[in-house]
């Protein structure tokens, strides 16, 4: 996605937390959160596995969509909301976060 094409609220250099796994092993993209109250974005493995800091890292949003373009299609993702899918082909799935 270039950056005229650009669907995000957010800029595409705004910084976002991803595991390290998907950056370094290129693992797939499971579980997606767009926290509440800072609206930062979180992009993860798994969804049950807490991330240790150590496994986390900063990079732009940006770098994400290069990464996995299917999260375009959770562009319009409320914060305080998080998104799942049980393998990379599987459709999205949302709720709203528990408080």
């Amino acid at each position: 996605m270039s950056i005229e094409n650009w669907i995000f609220n957010d800029p595409p250099d705004v910084a976002v937390i991803v595991s390290r796994k998907i950056v370094v092993e290129h693992e797939w993209i499971a579980y997606v959160s767009h926290d509440s109250g800072d609206g930062a974005w979180q992009f993860h493995v798994t969804q049950t596995e807490p991330v240790k800091e150590r496994d986390a890292m900063v990079v732009s949003l940006q770098s994400i969509v290069k990464i996995d373009s299917s999260v375009v299609e959770l562009a319009s993702l409320p914060p305080g909301w998080h998104a799942w899918r049980a393998s990379k082909d599987a459709v999205w799935e949302r709720a709203k976060m528990e408080s």
